[in-house]
């Protein structure tokens, strides 16, 4: 699995397939060892993502050209 540019979405799909495959527990401690390396920079890239877009959705909550920092909450369903 290559997590290099996934969209966020995609990326958290791969992360779901690791740690089902972690979760499973019939991989060998190598294989096991690999896995978590990929969910580790799987993770990491959705956390930049979600950082990135956080820091977006600050610029444009713009008040009269001074940006006004409001926490973004996402609505539960």
């Amino acid at each position: 699995m290559e997590s290099k540019e996934l969209p966020f979405e995609e990326a958290m799909q791969q992360l779901e397939v690791v740690a089902s495959k972690l979760e499973k527990g019939d991989l060998n401690l190598d294989e096991s060892v690999t896995i978590f390396e990929e969910g580790m920079k799987l993770s990491k890239q959705c956390s930049e993502l979600l950082e990135n877009a956080e820091k977006r959705i600050t610029i444009l909550l713009k008040d009269e050209d001074e940006i006004k920092e409001e926490n973004f909450i996402q609505e539960e369903e």
